[in-house]
């Protein structure tokens, strides 16, 4: 991921001005990066450490999600809306 489309995603899902680590911001560049390695694992079927790699990944917005979804519910459902997670 270039530093752009990071700093795109970044300030799209802050909460205030000089936000880069909240819940939001950690999933959307976590889902940004998964999306990545899936397109890369349907033309590499057999990189099993990038699969590795792509389950740490999943595990890690996973646990984020739960944590958002206990804390805050509201910022849980218009972050999945925004995301298009969770269909």
């Amino acid at each position: 991921m270039d530093k752009e489309k990071k700093t795109e995603i970044i300030s799209g899902f802050r909460r205030h001005e000089t936000d880069t680590g909240s819940t939001e911001v950690q999933v959307a560049l976590l889902t940004q990066r998964i999306q990545q390695l899936t397109a890369h694992l349907a033309s590499h079927r057999k990189d099993y450490h990038s699969q590795r790699g792509l389950l740490k990944l999943v595990g890690q917005r996973r646990r984020l999600l739960a944590y958002l979804s206990r804390e805050d519910i509201g910022r849980y459902n218009s972050l999945i809306k925004k995301l298009g997670l969770r269909k």
